[in-house]
């Protein structure tokens, strides 16, 4: 360790030569606007290399950029660690975190580091030393930790998506609180090289995106998973206990999966069950972790024992790797992590083992239950996001709750993904889908099949808002393509691609839907169906300069360069003032002189 003083005077700071360009960081200062909604601890630039020459095709994600949690290591730069006395008492990082490193090298912009609890270790996405992150959903609520920062970056659209760490909900909790999408794979699938452990055998490296498809691109990238066909759910299985005691009503949370299941793949997928009794008969060692009993029956449900195994499970992992500078530097603490980190903790050889057992067979329970193509549908959280400043959260029973349902992926290992299903009495609702350790890829794909329809579902179980009036096909299409175009500016190109369908469906001959839903399968890197749709717009409007400008880019994407410039050149005959369309012409020309 070293004691360096922060240069908080310091706006600029240029470090030399990144990975594959020059990145320049900007110290946040305290006093500043926040502008950034609080997110950003720093701002910089980590550039990607230059794209192929064409016909290669382009970076997978070529055009997006990221944040990542200020626990990330960055060649020359110390992580905060959520805490400027972590900062101030170590030396700077001597290589990038690989698992940047991939994201930079696939055609991605780093843009920032962001916030996190102090010592990524609390679910509130409060920090007394940086300031909170404000949740841009519910800005009088916190955000959910740890990785508060990335989630309100993503929540507030300064970046494409963001990195965080869970360890015990650290970015499925502040997705949920955020209303986006976030992602914990399973235990040991991505790397941990270059982050600073919390607890070694529950941290994972997670994300997250408003997008699925960018949410998925990002997983095939850090994933590093053989290519499989995409194959539909067999089984999707409610827990309809985890359900029961919620604010939230089911016709908002649960009856939304089970419709868009209907809808999809049918009745027969269905199946509903208690969670806990499935738990409490598959998992014998949780008996162990109970005092109390009456009659040999557990007192404790089979949830809140997992929730108190993780906490075990983490704070013991935790003091292994840190207690020795914890007991030197005695940080200040928020009262939240505070209250976890000084209480009176005592670990036994039995406990650890028992811990190890009852892991081992709640994986193995959960593999058997979902096998290769089955998800468990669950609520992320079960109380919405606390006030700011409000002790809420420090309470036993919100954090038994909230754990309770937390420690299941965690223990088990197995993926999650959270879900946004809207607002309930102005606060985000989310579920989450689990799939078997290992099934990473298998769950993402489950996600982009669903995610359209289930924004539908939303939609309608919402009460609305609009007049009660009939309204025509005509007006009820224009709705959907308005709908799509805030999808588009938001960034979510699948949910765009979903509201343009169905004001196909509803008004099957207007040019401008066909060509607002190639400009969305473009960005998706779609370039096939960007084409079909462009051709279909010209065949109802042969004036339609956007349709020709977004053929000619699909074509050139596709190699085919002649009639790419073909398009180029008649979308300048009808619009002459056309730079895009000019630029690209001559571009091409030249390449294939």
């Amino acid at each position: 360790m070293k004691s360096v003083a922060s240069p908080s005077s310091q706006i600029w700071v240029l470090l030399g030569l990144g990975l594959a360009g020059i990145y320049v960081l900007t110290r946040k200062l305290t006093q500043a606007a926040k502008q950034d909604f609080g997110a950003f601890i720093l701002k910089l630039n980590l550039l990607p290399p230059p794209p192929p020459a064409p016909p290669k095709a382009p970076h997978p994600l070529s055009s997006l950029n990221f944040a990542i949690s200020d626990i990330f290591d960055l060649e020359g730069y110390v992580s905060t660690f959520g805490h400027p006395e972590w900062e101030r008492t170590h030396e700077p990082a001597s290589s990038t975190s690989p698992v940047v490193s991939a994201l930079v090298e696939s055609g991605a912009t780093c843009v920032g580091t962001t916030v996190v609890d102090d010592f990524a270790y609390g679910i509130s996405g409060e920090n007394k030393h940086f300031g909170t992150p404000t949740n841009p959903a519910v800005p009088n609520r916190v955000p959910g930790g740890s990785s508060s920062g990335a989630a309100v970056a993503v929540a507030a659209n300064f970046v494409d998506f963001s990195l965080g760490v869970d360890t015990s909900g650290g970015v499925r909790v502040p997705a949920g609180f955020c209303g986006i999408l976030g992602f914990r794979p399973s235990q040991g699938a991505v790397s941990h090289v270059g982050i600073i452990p919390v607890s070694t055998s529950l941290d994972t490296v997670g994300w997250f995106a408003k997008d699925p498809d960018v949410l998925r691109r990002v997983g095939h990238i850090l994933l590093q998973a053989p290519f499989v066909m995409q194959r539909n759910p067999r089984q999707i299985i409610i827990a309809d206990d985890c359900f029961q005691h919620l604010n939230v009503p089911l016709d908002r949370t649960s009856q939304v999966l089970i419709k868009t299941t209907e809808k999809l793949f049918g009745k027969q997928v269905l199946k509903h069950i208690n969670l806990e009794d499935y738990i409490s008969s598959k998992v014998p060692s949780l008996k162990a972790c109970s005092i109390q009993k009456s009659n040999g029956v557990l007192k404790s449900s089979s949830l809140k024992l997992l929730a108190n195994i993780m906490q075990f499970l983490q704070r013991h992992e935790f003091e292994q790797t840190h207690n020795e500078w914890m007991s030197i530097v005695k940080p200040d603490l928020h009262p939240a992590v505070s209250a976890q980190l000084n209480e009176k903790f005592e670990v036994s050889d039995v406990e650890i083992e028992n811990s190890k057992s009852v892991r081992s067979e709640l994986r193995i329970a959960v593999n058997s239950l979902l096998k290769d193509e089955g998800i468990l549908v669950i609520p992320t959280v079960a109380d919405p996001p606390p006030k700011l400043g409000g002790k809420e959260i420090l309470s036993q029973d919100y954090q038994s709750r909230a754990l309770s349902l937390l420690s299941i992926a965690s223990i088990s290992g197995c993926c999650q993904v959270t879900i946004p299903l809207g607002l309930y009495d102005k606060n985000p609702v989310s579920v989450s889908l689990i799939a078997r350790h290992g099934g990473d890829r298998f769950l993402l794909d489950t996600l982009k099949t669903m995610y359209t329809v289930l924004q539908e579902q939303v939609d309608i179980a919402a009460p609305s808002k609009s007049s009660k009036s009939v309204v025509s096909k005509e007006q009820s299409a224009e709705i959907a393509k308005e709908k799509g175009n805030q999808a588009y500016k938001d960034k979510q190109w699948q949910k765009a691609i979903g509201f343009y369908t169905e004001a196909i469906k509803l008004c099957g001959h207007n040019a401008t839907y066909y060509s607002n839903r190639a400009q969305a399968y473009l960005e998706l890197g779609s370039y096939l169906q960007a084409e079909e749709d462009c051709t279909k717009a010209i065949s109802f409007d042969k004036k339609n300069v956007k349709a020709y400008f977004r053929r000619g880019t699909a074509r050139e994407m596709l190699g085919y360069y002649k009639e790419a410039i073909d398009d180029f050149k008649y979308a300048l005959v009808l619009e002459p003032t056309n730079k895009r369309a000019a630029s690209a012409a001559e571009r091409l020309r030249k390449l294939f002189q």
